[in-house]
This record gives structure tokens, C-alpha cells and sequence, in this order.
């Protein structure tokens, strides 16, 4: 069934608990003005996977340029092409002349290493997952009692799906993948290569065929193509001309309302230090 037509899916009982292995996610509350859905978009809701069920994206997510959208698209790049910019923090999948789906993307450390073109030659569902060697010289209290991988599954760090980019017939390790932490989509994140929700990796790997042709942009070409970006105190980013967004942002970080992003990273990092030292036992 194709990514852009509605679906129905089941509903989903409770969520699903995860420690954050994968990166630190910022604070989820939206900043003022800022908008997110009240209600969770059909696309977006729980729903069945196989013997698994996906849990609905909180609203509080589901930001603007997080949501996926039909957009005109003016790039080079020819229909059949998805084109990554770790910058605005976008993924565009275009489908035909002048026209593309875009979502809203996640970037860890690895996906900021990496541009220009590739092809996707692998596809997995519920990949396993195994931290580098130098993740986990990195970070040995939060990867050592991981470093013997996970199982695929809504707890991995690679979400739902996988789409893993090659050039020249040998592996970027660069990934487009899901995610278990959806507060994270529209941030920049401590490690990972490009996240999206589950249920946009799910149906971009429904209409991604292997062969597919990727583009990464580099830091010129998104200025060029998006113009400068803002960050947000909240941790998302804006067009630098989006005055009010910017304004109302500023106003909330001086009032208290978002709190600081160190202090978050350390209490995550603690939380999923612990877990992965229960799953190591377990």
C-alpha cells in the first residue's frame, strides 16, 4: 500500500518503555509558537506490525516540520531520489517533477559526517543493532554492557526499520532508521546517523526499492536550498527569519519554561546508564 494514501490502524493500550541508548533527547515541550496537532494524525496513530504494535506519536512531537508533507521541491535531483539535509533537519522523497514528501529528521554525530551521494543497497526490518568500538570507548558506562548488540525490536536504537547507504559497492554506515525515542525527531542528537518516527521509516521502506538513489546535502547546498537555520532553545530549528517562532522561544527560555539542555543529557544519560546495565543482567 503506498506511503501517501490513509490507512487504519489498531489501536495501541500503553507505550512502550525505552531508555534512551541511542542518544539524548531535549525537552519535548513545544515551544511557543511553534505549532503541533492536539490529536494524533491517521498516519501517525498506533498501529499493527507484524506481531508487534508501533505506539501513536505523542502530539506533543508532531511539530510543523516534523509532520510529514506534500511540498514543491525546486532541488536538481530527479523523481525517485531521497534527499537528506542534516542541517534543516529534513528528508525529502521525491516522487514526481516539482513534488516531494518531506519529513522531519533527527541527526546524530555520524549522520553530520557524511555527504554527497549513495545508493540504498540494504533494507532490514527490526535491525539488530551493535555499538562501534568507538562508542564504546566513547562512552564505556552507557555501550560496555551493551557492546554485545541487541536484538531488533521497539527498544533498539534503530526503531522499526533500517534503509543502510552504500557508495562504490561498500558500506557508508550511514543509516536512515527509525527510532525509540520520538521526542528526539527535529533534533540534533549525541549519536545515531538520521531517525525518523517509526511509522515514517515503515512507510518509506515500503516505497524505497534497493537501488535507490540518495543525496546527502552538504552544509552549502542547504543554505542554498533551505537558507540559514535557528536553533531553538527547545532544540529544534527554524528558518533564522521566523522572528516570532524565534521571539516566543527566547521568551519561554528566559521565563524558565524550557530547561537546560546539559542538565536534561545528564539525567537521560543516568537513566539509560542504568538500563543498559539491567539489560546486560537480564
Amino acid at each position: 500500500m503506498s506511503l501517501f494514501s490513509s490507512r487504519f490502524h489498531l489501536p495501541f493500550a500503553g507505550l512502550v518503555a525505552a531508555a534512551l541508548l541511542a542518544g539524548c533527547a531535549a525537552d519535548p515541550m513545544t515551544p511557543a509558537g511553534l505549532s503541533s496537532s492536539s490529536a494524533v494524525p491517521r498516519e501517525y496513530q498506533a498501529r499493527a506490525d507484524g506481531e508487534r504494535v508501533v505506539p501513536a506519536v505523542d502530539p506533543a512531537y508532531l511539530v510543523e516540520r516534523n509532520r510529514r508533507r506534500w511540498v514543491e521541491y525546486k532541488g536538481p535531483e530527479a523523481p525517485g531520489t531521497v534527499v537528506i539535509d542534516p542541517y534543516a533537519r529534513l528528508l525529502y522523497h521525491i516522487v514526481e517533477e516539482g513534488k516531494a514528501m518531506r519529513f522531519g529528521i533527527a541527526v546524530g554525530k555520524e549522520g553530520r559526517g557524511f555527504s554527497g551521494n549513495a545508493v540504498i543497497s540494504r533494507k532490514e526490518e527490526y535491525p539488530y543493532w551493535q555499538p562501534t568500538a568507538r562508542m564504546v570507548r566513547s562512552d564505556p558506562a552507557l555501550y560496555g554492557p551493551l557492546a554485545g548488540g541487541l536484538q531488533g525490536g521497539l527498544d533498539n536504537p534503530l526503531g522499526a526499520r533500517a534503509l543502510y547507504l552504500y557508495r562504490n559497492g561498500r558500506d557508508t554506515y550511514y543509516r536512515i532508521h527509525g527510532t525509540m525515542d520520538p521526542s528526539s525527531i527535529g533534533k540534533a542528537t549525541s549519536a545515531g546517523c538520521i531517525r525518523l518516527f517509526n511509522q515514517d521509516i515503515i512507510d518509506m521502506f515500503d516505497e524505497t526499492e534497493l537501488g535507490t538513489k540518495v543525496r546527502v546535502r552538504t552544509r552549502a547546498e542547504s543554505l542554498e536550498m533551505e537558507g540559514p537555520m535557528h536553533e531553538l532553545h527547545s532544540g529544534y530549528v527554524v528558518p533564522a527569519d521566523a522572528e516570532k517562532i524565534i521571539a516566543a522561544d527566547e521568551a519561554a527560555w528566559e521565563a524558565g519554561k524550557i530547561r537546560d539542555a546539559e542538565e536534561l543529557e545528564a539525567e537521560q544519560h543516568a537513566a539509560a546508564v542504568a538500563s543498559a546495565e539491567e539489560r546486560a543482567t537480564n
